[in-house]
């Protein structure tokens, strides 16, 4: 996921930038007050970060219709949950910056319970940092030197080191996350952000069936047949089903690959067409 300022209108950027200059401004104990009357002005940046993720949660890729969306503070704005016992006053320097909002479903951003399991999750106020990383402050601002623990949708490294099981659907440490420190993020990421919660799960589930189907059955065609048209439309089906724009992609590509059908997933091209074409009907065109 990247977030992409350019499709932000600048008279949103600026109202922004006057709340973070009027907060620099303020005395300490005036700063949570502050930051609390001015909820409007990350709010105002929802439907652009929805854009830039084809409506879907950053963190889960959820588009769930009957789901809140907010407008999450990565790095939370007034208070930073470390440990179970250890919370400080977090980063309200980031309040109004929108390289800090993430576009978040409802239950990966706020406390719910897993009905399953009957534990809490959902990210909250929480913001663990690695054991030995340094933690930055309003006087000591070393963002660049923190080491968070969780994973950051925005930071393509992140992202590979979570996949999706093609079997049963849940949320997994990749093939490539390798050593204690990645397997702890990741781990602590999958639970953080509710990403094996049931409806989740369910929904990864029916995605991987629909282009199984489409794959055996453009093979059906293939073998038998030989019917192009259908073997274009079972083609297309799965290339949109498997783009940057369909919910649970990563759960669709990852069950393509797992059959051997990489090759019929979206590749880079049909991914900038797809968003072509949604800026041209978001356009009127």
């Amino acid at each position: 996921m990247k977030c992409d300022p350019a499709l932000i209108p600048q008279k949103v950027l600026d109202v922004a930038a006057r709340a973070q200059a009027d907060l620099e401004a303020k005395p300490e104990a005036e700063r949570k007050a502050f930051i609390e009357k001015k909820g409007h002005v990350w709010r105002a940046f929802a439907r652009y970060l929805a854009k830039m993720s084809y409506s879907k949660c950053w963190y889960s890729e959820s588009n769930d219709p009957q789901s809140f969306f907010d407008v999450d503070h990565f790095r939370p704005k007034k208070a930073a949950k470390r440990a179970e016992a250890s919370e400080d006053d977090g980063y309200p320097w980031l309040a109004f910056s929108v390289e800090n909002f993430r576009y978040a479903a409802g239950r990966s951003n706020r406390l719910s319970t897993d009905e399953a399991t009957d534990k809490t999750v959902g990210k909250g106020s929480w913001f663990p940092l690695l054991d030995g990383s340094p933690c930055a402050s309003w006087d000591d601002r070393c963002l660049s030197t923190e080491l968070p623990v969780l994973l950051d949708p925005t930071v393509r490294s992140d992202v590979a080191l979570i996949d999706i099981n093609p079997d049963d659907g849940r949320a997994v440490l990749s093939m490539t996350c390798i050593g204690i420190a990645k397997q702890f993020r990741a781990s602590k990421s999958i639970e953080l952000y509710s990403l094996n919660l049931g409806n989740l799960i369910t929904a990864r589930k029916r995605v991987m069936r629909d282009v199984e189907n489409h794959f055996k059955n453009l093979m059906d065609i293939v073998n038998a047949a030989n019917d192009m048209p259908a073997v274009e439309r079972l083609q297309v089906q799965m290339r949109e089903a498997t783009g940057s724009s369909a919910p649970y992609a990563r759960a669709a590509r990852a069950k393509m690959f797992a059959m051997g059908a990489g090759a019929f997933c979206a590749q880079p091209e049909d991914m900038v067409e797809g968003a072509r074409q949604q800026a041209g009907q978001e356009n009127g065109i």
